[in-house]
């Protein structure tokens, strides 16, 4: 068996007390293309040495005099734990290897040394250590403050940290074309996931969006292939189909769940091979278009059923990015909703208008079943019901309490509790109700008249003369 090291710029340091030892395992391993090597014939100097930095790797004797490597390597693994260490020794007993081990060698191998051996363990200590160096640079990314190109997700509004280090496991993908799947909930906003994950890749073809729900498996074959002309009855000219439009850039499917099981077959061959027919042709077609698929279906549940394949599932899960539903991140509501109504009252020509203290409240504390877009439906819908300056609860039909009462099942019950309340003490009069309305509009708009008496239905002088009423 032969075994070639890995070359590499980083260093292996070698220490052990026999000099002729030393130049032997030096000779070996230059030979053999690993081209940085030092020696050290003191284990007293060992840790100075490591101090230094520049060590990659680290090959050391286990009987030593002055230090041993039962003395040095607990030292070496708490203070240099990126640096493997390969331990060497004439000693070729069982306790010594675990005991090596168990205190954190990363491989044990025995004199005379063999030279196919130590290249393996070599080259495994430099896979292991650009492992290591990769995870620290991606954990020391995530845990920065700044996205590095955050112009990609300007599209997306949020203020939440799991959304943002989404944005920043985005980033580390850029210029890959591997596949990615996006799941989440309905309305948790896929595409706005899958369009910056396209503009974070710098690819230089078109973003193609598809949803496959409904489609049958013929259709979807004919929209995502092509075909040729005469491929059936009424195919009067030939089709490129979307694969064909995404090239060089990205095929978005959304939906990926409902796909057929035929059509499920021919999208694992174009992620296997990279390649498809038309329909009605047999001319093979190269694509070099990146599949970004998404989906709101439990896998684990239809792959244990056998509605979707494994093999197509784990070749779509390139990366797998997760939404999380708008519940999970509460602090984008406010953020969310503010958004939503500035957009909705611009493309109306309209001055964007208050929302009263209880709705604020209600709108904050709600699940939203339907996530982001069901938050935008309830502002568009509240913006369309009133014209005023001031949105209140009423004006946000269809939203429930945190308990699931709807709307009206609110009201019923805010006017059960009055007549409960009106059996047992006084019927108010109708001045004292017209007070604590006044009262309460101008509490809710913070002493702004203009708009309590919008909130009133009233006019602004009408409002000033039942306050000097009040006073008076």
């Amino acid at each position: 068996m032969e075994i070639t090291a890995v070359a590499s710029t980083r260093t292996v340091l070698v220490v052990d007390d026999d000099v002729d030892f030393l130049n032997e395992v030096r000779l070996m391993l230059v030979s053999n293309d690993v081209k940085n090597v030092m020696t050290l014939n003191t284990s007293r100097d060992l840790l100075g040495k490591l101090e230094q930095g520049g060590v990659g790797i680290l090959l050391m004797d286990w009987i030593m005099p002055e230090m041993s490597g039962s003395d040095l390597l607990p030292v070496i693994v708490q203070q240099y734990p990126h640096i493997p260490v390969i331990i060497m020794t004439a000693v070729n007993d069982l306790r010594t290897v675990v005991g090596c081990i168990k205190q954190g060698a990363f491989e044990y191998i025995t004199k005379p040394i063999d030279v196919d051996r130590i290249l393996l363990a070599i080259n495994k200590a430099f896979q292991f250590s650009e492992l290591s160096s990769q995870n620290q640079r991606l954990k020391d990314y995530l845990m920065g403050e700044n996205l590095g190109r955050p112009e990609v997700f300007a599209d997306i509004v949020t203020c939440n940290q799991r959304m943002l280090a989404i944005f920043k496991i985005i980033e580390t993908m850029g210029g890959l074309t591997s596949p990615v799947l996006i799941t989440g909930e309905t309305g948790v906003g896929k595409e706005l996931i899958a369009r910056a994950i396209h503009q974070a890749s710098g690819l230089s073809g078109e973003f193609v969006p598809l949803n496959v729900a409904g489609l049958s498996d013929l259709m979807l074959d004919d929209t995502l292939f092509g075909h040729k002309k005469g491929a059936y009855t009424g195919a009067d000219t030939t089709r490129e189909g979307l694969i064909a439009k995404a090239q060089g850039g990205t095929l978005f499917l959304d939906e990926i769940g409902d796909m057929g099981s035929a059509s499920q077959v021919k999208l694992l061959r174009l992620l296997q091979e990279r390649e498809y027919y038309r329909l009605g042709s047999d001319a093979l077609i190269k694509s070099d278009a990146r599949i970004i698929a998404a989906s709101n279906c439990n896998f684990n549940e239809m792959l244990e059923q056998g509605k979707f394949r494994r093999d197509l599932y784990h070749r779509l899960c390139g990366y797998h990015i997760r939404i999380p539903p708008l519940r999970e991140r509460r602090d984008d509501i406010p953020l969310l909703i503010n958004h939503f109504l500035q957009t909705a009252a611009r493309k109306i020509g309209r001055k964007v208008p208050l929302i009263d203290e209880q709705a604020s409240g209600a709108l904050e504390g709600y699940s939203y079943p339907g996530n982001v877009r069901e938050l935008i439906n309830l502002v568009h819908n509240a913006l369309s019901s009133n014209a005023g300056t001031l949105l209140t609860l009423d004006d946000f039909q269809g939203l429930a309490s945190e308990d699931g009462t709807s709307q009206r099942g609110m009201r019923i019950i805010r006017n059960r509790d009055f007549k409960m309340q009106m059996n047992c003490q006084e019927f108010p009069r109708i001045s004292s109700v017209e007070q604590m309305l006044i009262e309460e509009a101008l509490r809710i708009t913070k002493g702004n008249k203009t708009v309590a008496a919008d909130l009133l239905g009233i006019s602004r002088p009408t409002l000033n003369k039942k306050i000097a009423g009040m006073e008076g």
